[in-house]
């Protein structure tokens, strides 16, 4: 299961880090992105009632997005996210434990470090994949600096990713992008013309996404 989360992560690589959504537009919300092309969907675990807006998009989309749980910061909720459907856990930071029971699951465990130290760490306590947070701290060139001596673990970028900074993140060795308020925002998502809207900026990153691996080939 992990391997196959992980792979999808790196082929569809943004990911749309999701806080605060409610029972009534979590559905809306990954219709519009899967419609716009982005079906990696991060709910964020401090989001109330978050277990249950997990299982509602797995049950309402199932397998044309991949939904994992961000923000998890112990291995109990980490577990409790597994149980109701969690395809990959993310974390702020690094928590070995966290590591070790996403892993008893058989699920993609994507933890949160900044520096070589924490990265390798993680690595080798069996993460699948390093979310490299807060990015916008030391950039793209940071990013490409650290892939020179660890070209093989995956990292992912969050914080603040958007439109004029992405390609720069992906040719510097990214693999993923987490992206959250400059894609989404639930509390500005009600009307239909918000979740078009909201479909549009999906599509605009897909866009930018297919034209940096035609001018990486």
């Amino acid at each position: 299961m992990e391997l196959e989360a992980l792979e999808f992560i790196k082929e569809h690589v943004v990911v749309a880090v999701i806080r605060e959504a409610t029972a009534d537009n979590i559905v809306p919300i990954a219709h519009a992105l899967h419609e716009g092309g982005v079906k990696v969907l991060e709910v964020t675990a401090e989001t109330p009632g978050v277990m249950a807006l997990i299982e509602k998009v797995r049950a309402e989309l199932g397998s044309k997005v991949l939904v994992g749980a961000g923000t998890i910061l112990d291995p109990e909720t980490a577990r409790a996210a597994i149980l109701a459907g969690s395809q990959f856990i993310v974390s702020p930071s690094l928590n070995t434990e966290t590591i070790k029971m996403t892993k008893r699951y058989g699920i993609a465990s994507i933890p949160g470090a900044l520096t070589p130290t924490e990265i390798l760490t993680a690595y080798e306590h069996g993460a699948d994949m390093i979310k490299v947070f807060p990015a916008n701290a030391f950039g793209p060139g940071y990013i490409k600096n650290i892939h020179g001596p660890f070209p093989h673990i995956p990292l992912m970028v969050t914080g603040g990713i958007n439109h004029e900074n992405m390609k720069d993140y992906l040719e510097g060795g990214a693999r993923a992008v987490g992206i959250g308020s400059n894609l989404v925002n639930p509390k500005q998502l009600n009307t239909e013309e918000d979740f078009i809207t909201l479909k549009k900026k999906a599509l605009k990153y897909s866009e930018m996404l297919l034209e940096a691996r035609q001018n990486h080939k």
